[in-house]
């Protein structure tokens, strides 16, 4: 185990403790909690751990909560930025934080970006993931392919920051502020979700340039090669060996498409879920109805050598 202290506890997490560890050419920040089986929690763009705070001590209370920023995202530095950081090389590095706390086996529960890296693991590492919680997510193929005028007005982002260098760079780095303002208002709808020092929080990281080349990296790798991973899984009919638990939030889904649930049956063979109210923040904006169902999702499922 390698666990080093860097900063004090987050006001964020009072009972839990930094976590600082150097695994898969990432040097992780986020903080740490809890006891009993593992579950790793995987924020989205364009947020960091912090996203988890009303998930967290919950969760804590039967578990030990692993909750990092992604590898570039928040405090958590990238010794190199090439090759690309796609979803496969974002897995192999949480699957080394992992075994650097000493589980080999262990949970996931992804919202947004930390689910495409979280199902992503699961393809990957079949035997290190307990079950997966996808959060806001359909599999990137799924998400592209099925995308018209209004999805992808909604999710702008999207193709903005996959365009090629340095357009992006140089647009984001004109008014970060007002950029990841927008960006969060469109997800909230305009609601206030997130309390004032979470969304100050959210501003700081998103000033620092390395934090968001990183985000940016993250949807170009989107559009190419975590697309191209996709499309040869299912050709080649891989689906996702352990329990999927989907949660997606109303104003996410169309009553015209398929569900998420629908969606993820193509993917994995035991897959739950339903849906939330609110917008796509769901660990902010449906904490209690997220809970309500990773719980006992979570106290369902059978863990060894762990």
């Amino acid at each position: 185990m390698s666990e080093l202290t860097r900063t004090t506890p987050t006001p964020f997490f009072p009972d839990f403790r930094p976590l600082d560890v150097k695994a898969g050419g990432v040097r992780f920040a986020g903080v740490i909690g809890g006891h009993g089986a593992p579950v790793l929690l995987l924020h989205g763009y364009p947020q960091t751990h912090i996203a988890w705070r009303r998930i967290a001590p919950t969760l804590a209370l039967a578990h030990t909560v692993i909750i990092p920023d992604l590898p570039g995202y928040g405090s958590s530095q990238i010794s190199r930025t090439t090759p690309r950081w796609t979803k496969r090389r974002v897995g192999n590095a949480l699957v080394s934080l992992m075994e650097q706390l000493g589980h080999k086996r262990f949970s996931v529960v992804g919202h947004d970006r930390g689910a495409r890296a979280g199902y992503r693991m699961a393809l990957d590492y079949p035997e290190r993931i307990t079950v997966f919680a996808s959060l806001a997510v359909v599999p990137t193929l799924d998400a592209l392919t099925s995308m018209d005028f209004r999805g992808a007005t909604k999710a702008f982002h999207w193709f903005l920051l996959g365009q090629q260098a340095d357009l992006p760079e140089r647009l984001l780095a004109a008014d970060p502020d007002a950029f990841i303002d927008f960006a969060l208002e469109k997800m909230t709808e305009g609601r206030e979700v997130i309390e004032a020092a979470a969304m100050e929080a959210y501003r700081a990281a998103f000033r620092r340039p390395s934090v968001r080349q990183a985000m940016i990296e993250d949807y170009r790798a989107a559009l190419d090669e975590d697309l191209a991973m996709d499309e040869a899984d299912f050709a080649a009919c891989r689906k996702l060996s352990c329990p999927v638990l989907v949660l997606w939030p109303d104003a996410d889904h169309a009553d015209n498409r398929p569900t998420p649930i629908e969606i993820w049956r193509s993917w994995a063979t035991d897959v739950t879920g339903s849906s939330t109210r609110g917008g796509h923040l769901q660990p902010e904006d449906a904490s209690e109805q997220v809970l309500a169902a990773l719980v006992p999702f979570l106290r369902a499922q059978k863990f060894n050598d762990i």
